[in-house]
């Protein structure tokens, strides 16, 4: 329940002379952001204060604070590091930084740092708070305790401190020093719920059920959709044999977060112990939401129990439900408490009830909470698309597609004059196609007066638009036979061939195609032309990109997109080489920082990846968030 605290310091005031940016204003703008829960906002503004003003720490700060809280504790400890490095004497940065390495499960380092805080800022009662919750992780439950108490010398009224030493009084067995720590928190603040739930937790360990009954019942009072709570008040009633009303606290706990494990594992048993119907199904429930769930992993043959039986072992004792207190974590909800097997059918004889603990144990990895930050939404992870030419409105502003120059471009809409201008976008617009089709008549005419290699490419730029792949490769062959240094024509071409592998794939039937002429391939049997022509194009578009570089070597969009290819033909040494060069030409290229961040972390290169994708999301593309959560941390 209780996480490390996180303070902004927005009392930290810049002043600097005004000049073309108003830097404060971008600041002031920044922190609101990041106030209002618009981290990524507030990102992309303290972005615009470092490119002009890279002197400055407390960019890098907030920065960090933003990208902290969409949990990319890596791209945080980056921009806290460069903060430090500017400011040497900065507690705030090094608090923050500590967090950051709490997050990745660096205890040693968060309390590292955590100790450099308290060095410039020895009476600060949140740094003891959070070095005593490191301190727990590495087991160390007498220091956690000292830094509580050091806590509560500063501020006696510290709620926080108090949760805190509770949790430890817990782990040490102490429950009565827990219980008493928890009615202090109660005198302080009457209606703190979590209070409540945790004294609750405190006094079903000591087998007082009707007290923590009550404290159930003031926890619901207080948080009527505590679900955590529901499922505990109904162990209670099922310890005294109260099943029907314990199965209706089940209901609520469902019904308030539906994948909580334990609260249909503990349905089921009361299910079953009344013969209602759906028990099995609870239990299976179970077993998908979490497999220490899973019944089947802890049955025995007649023969074993026969024999354990013989050898006076407890029948039931490798059940998954017979966890030491000491050993579960408040992370994880699913923690069972060590008490007295639960009567049941003779197969489920020793599974006990799985008690909902919120408190701060070390143990097992922390359940994150959806909260509705952007890193928690779902989202399909894939490769960034390859860039193709495509076109815009000369005074529209599409905030959904990034926008990178290329001189190579303008020079085409130079020569154009016409409006919409071309661009490169790995997004391009669908609503655009009867404009398409347009400049395909305007193409058509002008190809009737001049058969130009200028002319040819245009064309086929937009046939490939329109999605008329093969009449774009012809038009494609034409501009290059008429100008064999034509830049655009090779890289169009690639992507030309490339969309007709894309359109193919698409077919309902591809992977029955594909897999006979791969199969007639091997045995040296025909292979349908069409197929076979698919399956070797892969060599052709590498071929077109090799001659656009050759032709352009600063064409960053050519090293992307060959890189985009090579991931496809799983030679990622070569595509990691090809992001590597697009980066160094384009430094601000999101779309090849995050292919490459997704590239790294399928070679096992976690930390480069996640840093890759911190960039990506520093750039815009906010997804990257979501998988450093998934992948990374």
């Amino acid at each position: 329940m209780k996480k490390l605290l996180i303070a902004f310091f927005f009392a930290t005031a810049v002043f600097m002379a005004e000049g073309q940016l108003n830097i404060n204003h971008y600041l002031m703008v920044g922190r609101t952001r990041i106030a209002i829960g618009n981290y990524t906002g507030a990102i992309e503004y303290f972005s615009i204060v470092i490119k002009f003003r890279p002197h400055l720490p407390e960019p890098y700060f907030f920065r960090g604070v933003a990208k902290h809280q969409l949990e990319d504790f890596r791209g945080a400890i980056r921009d806290y590091n460069e903060a430090i490095r500017i400011k040497p004497f900065y507690p705030d940065a090094y608090i923050q930084r500590g967090m950051a390495y709490h997050g990745l499960r660096n205890f040693e380092k968060a309390i590292d740092d955590y100790n450099r805080a308290l060095e410039l800022d020895p009476d600060n009662e949140a740094v003891f708070n959070n070095r005593g919750i490191a301190k727990i992780a590495l087991q160390d439950v007498e220091g956690a305790i000292a830094d509580y108490n050091k806590a509560l010398e500063l501020n006696p009224n510290s709620t926080t401190a108090l949760m805190n030493r509770s949790n430890a009084h817990i782990i040490q067995g102490n429950t009565g020093g827990a219980i008493r720590d928890l009615n202090q928190v109660i005198v302080i603040r009457p209606h703190y719920a979590g209070a409540y739930l945790n004294r609750g937790l405190a006094r079903f360990e000591m087998e007082n059920y009707a007290a923590a009954l009550r404290d159930f019942d003031q926890c619901i009072k207080l948080d009527p959709r505590n679900a955590l709570a529901y499922n505990n008040r109904g162990i209670v009633k099922h310890k005294l044999e109260d099943f029907e009303g314990a199965i209706m606290d089940y209901d609520l706990a469902i019904a308030l977060n539906p994948e909580q494990a334990s609260a249909y594992f503990n349905r089921a048993m009361a299910r079953e112990i009344l013969g209602k119907s759906g028990f099995e199904k609870d239990y299976q429930i179970a077993a998908q939401l979490n497999p220490k769930y899973d019944l089947n992993r802890y049955q025995v043959d007649a023969g074993q129990l026969a024999q354990q039986t013989q050898q006076g072992q407890q029948p039931g004792s490798g059940t998954p439900n017979q966890t030491n207190r000491q050993d579960s974590t408040a992370s994880d909800p699913q923690t069972p408490p060590k008490e007295k097997e639960e009567e049941s059918p003779p197969r489920r004889k020793k599974v006990n009830l799985i008690i909902a603990d919120d408190r701060n144990l070390p143990g097992e990895e922390e359940e994150e909470e959806e909260n509705g930050l952007i890193q928690n939404e779902y989202v399909i992870i894939d490769l960034q698309p390859i860039f193709l030419i495509s076109a815009f409105e000369k005074n529209s502003v599409d905030y959904e597609r990034f926008q990178y120059y290329s001189r190579t471009i303008e020079e085409m809409n130079r020569q154009n004059n016409y409006n919409p201008l071309l661009t490169i976008s790995n997004k391009p617009d669908p609503y655009y196609k009867d404009v398409y089709n347009n400049l395909i008549l305007i193409f058509n005419a002008r190809l009737d007066i001049s058969e130009t290699s200028h002319n040819y490419t245009n064309r086929g730029i937009f046939k490939i638009l329109t999605g008329d792949y093969n009449a774009a490769l012809e038009d494609l062959n034409r501009a290059i036979k008429r100008d064999e240094e034509n830049i655009l024509a090779f890289f169009s071409r690639g992507n030309c061939r490339y969309k007709m592998i894309e359109h193919i794939e698409s077919l309902p039937d591809f992977n029955d195609q594909l897999s006979l002429a791969l199969n007639n391939s091997l045995m040296n049997e025909p292979v349908d032309p069409e197929m076979g022509s698919m399956i070797k194009d892969y060599e052709l578009i590498l071929q077109d990109y090799d001659a656009t570089l050759r032709l352009h070597p600063d064409f960053f969009f050519g090293y992307y997109n060959r890189a985009y290819i090579n991931l496809r033909l799983e030679e990622y040494e070569k595509a990691i080489d090809d992001l590597n060069k697009a980066i160094e030409l384009e430094p601000d290229f999101a779309e090849a920082y995050y292919n490459r961040g997704l590239t790294k972390i399928f070679l096992n290169d976690i930390d480069g990846g996640a840093l890759d994708l911190s960039r990506a999301g520093e750039l815009g593309l906010v997804t990257a968030y979501n998988v450093i959560k998934r992948y990374c941390n």
